[in-house]
């Protein structure tokens, strides 16, 4: 962006001041998840926009969450941009751990963000991480194989009819399993998911003396359910499957449907990569008749660490990458379908973009996903899949790995709940929350 590189040569005085001269090598820890890895594609664009180049560290989910979080919290520095998303945002701007994005260019448009996301990105009403991509979660199907099953998806299913119609479409002998979810540990992989999962069976985390309610029935009905479904219709070794791993499952034709991140529509829907990009059809995630659905919602988003020398050129690639122009730029190049979705209401606006199948199902979940009222009881914390707090992610991670062992048949449902009741109350009385 020329306006930083005017406004440090009017600052310095040197009129002859070149973009060269000033260029930096970001280093950005990103996601492996396949937008992340498209966007890497273009960096020569936002080289030769800037004279900046970039330096990428991809890593796996529960890899990347680990060591952006011993960065910050440490004062590391390894990097100049974060990937981060709406659980960290808002707890470590608090903090000072992250720049403020105020300030951004007027072409760049903040008010264009989906105020979903801007929202679950902001502190005190300062957005301080840009959404790269915004998501809920939703049903992807195969409409071949429901059909055979002699069986029509509705809109928005129940829980109840999932059940019947993964357990219709499986067929061991030709490897096809009626449905894939995750089951990996980790509180933002198999953890997000059960939690999302639980809402709508009426479960909570916390009650509103931050008591854990892992000892009610909501949560013995939630574990059941899942585990019951995913022996009789799920894919071996569900227990260490996430988002890629499933992802891969229903592009190779081995899944008759798959609850997950709306931005996996557009993988799943891709000739170049899905063996059933012809037969995929979407829905509302499913509900029990409570009230509520059982979906999240979550923006991967790109930070700036406080402390970082480079604040400048991070803000000048933030604006690059989470732009209308880059928008633009895939949709010249690969199609509108694959766009990086759900971060701004232009894109949703947009008549090409309203031709993609699922780009209105992708925003009817995110508008419907409300992290200020996501259970049935209430609770005192904000966030679907994840509460707002600081202990959460440690609290969550041991008792995702807890339910995973209950998925790979080491442990009962029971003692899975037992655990994870224990473990959470003392940590929460440690935190002082009781």
């Amino acid at each position: 962006m020329i306006y930083t590189v005017s406004r440090l040569m009017g600052a310095c005085a040197i009129a002859a001041l070149s973009t060269a001269a000033t260029a930096e090598t970001l280093t950005i820890a990103t996601v492996n998840n396949g937008d992340m890895i498209r966007m890497q594609g273009y960096t020569d664009n936002f080289t030769e926009k800037t004279g900046h180049t970039v330096e990428w560290v991809t890593l796996e989910e529960n890899v990347l969450r680990q060591r952006v979080t011993t960065d910050i919290s440490t004062k590391g520095g390894a990097f100049d941009i974060m990937t981060i998303g709406m659980y960290e945002t808002p707890i470590w701007g608090a903090n000072g751990w992250l720049v403020p994005l105020d300030g951004l260019s007027e072409e760049y448009d903040v008010g264009d963000i989906l105020p979903a996301m801007s929202g679950g990105l902001s502190h005190d009403g300062t957005l301080y991480a840009a959404p790269f991509y915004g998501e809920s979660s939703m049903i992807m199907y195969r409409t071949d194989l429901m059909e055979a099953a002699g069986m029509e998806m509705p809109d928005a299913p129940t829980w109840d009819f999932i059940g019947e119609a993964a357990r219709a479409m499986t067929d061991r002998d030709n490897e096809i399993n009626g449905i894939c979810l995750r089951g990996k540990a980790g509180w933002g992989e198999g953890g997000a998911f059960i939690t999302a999962m639980s809402n709508s069976f009426g479960a909570r985390w916390f009650d509103m003396d931050w008591n854990a309610q892992f000892d009610t029935q909501p949560w013995a009905d939630t574990l059941n359910f899942y585990v019951n479904l995913m022996n009789d219709a799920g894919p071996p070794g569900y227990a260490t499957n996430g988002f890629n791993e499933n992802l891969s499952l229903f592009q190779q034709g081995k899944c008759g449907m798959w609850i997950d991140a709306t931005v996996a529509a557009s993988f799943v829907t891709n000739p170049d990569d899905s063996t059933v990009a012809d037969k995929v059809g979407f829905a509302l995630a499913p509900d029990t008749g409570l009230g509520k659905r059982s979906n999240w919602l979550w923006a991967w988003a790109l930070a700036i660490p406080a402390g970082t020398q480079k604040e400048d050129a991070a803000k000048e690639f933030i604006e690059w990458a989470t732009s209308k122009e880059y928008i633009e730029l895939v949709a010249e190049n690969e199609g509108w379908a694959n766009v990086p979705p759900g971060a701004r209401a232009s894109l949703y606006e947009n008549p090409n973009y309203q031709e993609v199948p699922f780009a209105q199902k992708t925003l009817d979940s995110i508008l419907s996903a409300d992290p200020n009222d996501s259970t049935v009881e209430p609770s005192p914390y904000v966030g679907i899949q994840f509460a707002a707090i600081p202990e959460f992610a440690g609290i969550a991670t041991e008792v995702s790995q807890e339910f995973s062992a209950v998925y790979a048949g080491q442990q009962t449902v029971e003692e899975a709940l037992a655990k994870a009741q224990a473990l959470t109350n003392d940590a929460m009385e440690a935190a002082g929350y009781r």
